[in-house]
């Protein structure tokens, strides 16, 4: 197998980075030659080609660790992933204005946020579903007995985000493959619940760091030793969150079908044909030349031989469906997404409103100022993110969204 990455040494541990062919900052480097440089990292760190800065650990990494977790490299989004189905209707069955199919996808699945996420906010319900109530059942003991550990994550926003898209690159889309059959696509994680237990035990790692006086190259490096006071807890609830955010996708993609079904707009349709169902942020426990490991990926997808998984381009741009290779080197791993270029800040000075309708002709979406910092061109190529990577997946289905609902 060709392989890829670049290798740079570092005074630690070195860094396989995929990023031939794609942007690959000065900043993003040093912070993951900052994460390289921790006394547990196992064997090396792998970059993804859609690798850039995030806060303390890298997005677009690949974090293998003994005995220990980097709270932060998990991040707030814990579980954060894809799904994506594919139905039996071909392009040819969809109406020619699909603004009418946008507008029922938004009013089935809550999405931005308004008030400041509290009472009356858009993007949470405010009468549960049914079938939101039925799932919570399911999670509410293991939450509970997380509270009666850590009472700080009773105040969040749980129950009433299960089943929400949320803001920023969270998305629901339909689109339509290499053959025209018609697919339906979100990307969301666990919301304001997941969001709690992030910040929480990134804020109980960095006590432990000060209390221990131990020294770090970044302090949103802070990290928890197995056997330590709060190493158990994090584990317990980081599986919640992202068993949550499974969940959290699995009901938007029915509550999408099923108003879908409803809506009078579509034939009769199928929806049983590939479903793909994946993290991108999360950690687990896994088996790597002869170890088990902790693996955290920040903004990866796991790609292990055979493995089905997701690659999303932005707005405007392919998506792809991809089978994983199970390149040992990556730990089996691929990339997120295309990763961003630029800020959302340094997006809405750098385009306007002209520009992004340009760069989304063709798709059913928003199209104001609140959704430049999304726009294609904050993103790097995803053409050129694909062949960066080209030892680590092979593209099973390439998706071009036709409508798109952002928060």
């Amino acid at each position: 197998m060709n392989q890829n990455y670049q290798q740079i040494e570092t005074a630690h541990a070195p860094i396989k980075a995929w990023v031939k062919g794609v942007p690959f900052s000065e900043n993003a480097e040093q912070q993951l030659r900052n994460i390289a440089a921790l006394p547990f990292i196992y064997k090396w760190v792998a970059a993804m080609p859609d690798v850039h800065l995030g806060l303390g650990a890298t997005i677009g990494s690949v974090v293998p660790t003994r005995q220990a977790i980097i709270p932060a490299a998990v991040g707030v989004d814990i579980g954060c992933g894809m799904m994506a189905v594919q139905t039996s209707m071909t392009a040819s069955q969809l109406p020619d204005n699909l603004a009418d199919v946008r507008s029922v996808i938004e009013k089935a699945v809550p999405h931005g946020r308004t008030k400041s996420g509290g009472r009356g906010d858009r993007g949470a319900w405010g009468n549960l579903p049914d079938r939101v109530a039925d799932a919570w059942t399911q999670l509410q003991p293991g939450f509970q007995a997380l509270c009666e550990k850590t009472p700080q994550l009773a105040k969040s926003n749980n129950v009433h985000h299960l089943g929400t898209l949320g803001t920023g690159n969270h998305f629901l889309e339909v689109c339509l493959d290499e053959k025209q059959n018609v697919w339906i696509m979100l990307h969301s994680g666990s919301r304001g619940v997941g969001n709690r237990i992030g910040s929480t035990f990134i804020q109980l790692a960095k006590k432990d760091m000060e209390r221990h006086l131990v020294n770090l190259p970044d302090r949103n490096l802070a990290y928890l030793q197995e056997g330590s006071e709060h190493f158990d807890n994090y584990v317990e609830a980081v599986n919640w969150a992202q068993t949550f955010a499974r969940r959290n996708r699995e009901i938007m993609m029915a509550n999408t079908i099923t108003a879908l079904r409803a809506s009078g707009l579509l034939p009769p349709f199928e929806t049983h044909l590939t479903a793909v169902n994946c993290h991108h942020n999360y950690v687990q426990m896994e088996h790597h030349f002869g170890e088990n490991v902790w693996v955290t990926r920040k903004g990866a997808v796991r790609a292990g031989l055979g493995e089905l998984g997701i690659i999303p381009g932005s707005m405007g741009a392919k998506s792809f469906i991809v089978r994983g290779k199970g390149n040992a080197d990556s730990f089996c791993s691929c990339s997120h997404g295309a990763g961003r270029i630029m800020s959302r800040t340094q997006a809405k000075k750098t385009y306007t409103v002209e520009d992004h309708v340009r760069a989304t002709a063709g798709v059913e979406c928003r199209k104001d100022a609140d959704v430049i910092d999304e726009t294609p061109m904050a993103y790097k190529p995803i053409d050129a993110v694909m062949a960066a990577q080209e030892d680590l997946v092979e593209i099973v289905h390439t998706l071009r969204q036709v409508v798109c609902v952002k928060g």
